[in-house]
């Protein structure tokens, strides 16, 4: 038997060795980075979006709200990239097909400025809010809690410009 502990400590030990070198080594909880892959495209796709809106929206705050996704969204990219690299994640280089093939829906739309507030604006913004969430409370990795911790305001101060361009847009045609 006291041949046997040193051995079983010696094991254990190594497992603990192990996982802190694998988790230093960039190996990520699956959910992790399946957050970092879903929120860079994501965040391409509101770049791009917001592109979009600089040079097709009709009405100024439209264009002006184009104008705050790039910027905001091109920052949190850029902070992402960096934490992805660190993990050792490869983000997407160019938008996705899914997204590409909403981005030029949206570029064809008769009512760019409606369309735009209410998918990009509210239903995105909702749906990334909710996904932000969800890997603030839980993620794994500090970082990448982090990342979506410090985004989430400005993703809810993004929604709430949305819906209000969006309450003004319906006030207008009453």
């Amino acid at each position: 038997m006291k041949r046997l502990l040193p051995l079983v400590l010696a094991a254990a030990c190594g497992a603990v060795f192990a996982q802190n070198a694998q988790n230093a080594n960039g190996q990520l909880d699956k959910k992790d980075r399946e957050f970092i892959e879903k929120a860079a495209a994501g965040g391409m796709m509101e770049v791009e979006v917001g592109r979009l809106a600089e040079s097709k929206a009709q009405n100024a705050d439209v264009k002006a709200f184009g104008s705050t996704l790039v910027k905001d969204h091109s920052a949190a990219n850029d902070e992402l990239k960096s934490i992805a690299q660190k993990k050792g994640v490869q983000v997407p280089s160019a938008l996705p097909k899914k997204e590409q093939k909403e981005l030029d829906k949206l570029s064809k739309s008769k009512d760019f400025d409606k369309d735009f507030i209410k998918h990009v604006g509210v239903s995105d913004h909702k749906k990334d809010i909710k996904d932000f969430q969800k890997e603030a409370k839980n993620g794994k990795d500090p970082d990448v809690k982090g990342f979506a911790s410090k985004t989430l305001p400005t993703l809810q101060s993004h929604l709430q410009t949305a819906e209000g361009l969006e309450k003004s847009a319906k006030g207008k045609k009453s």
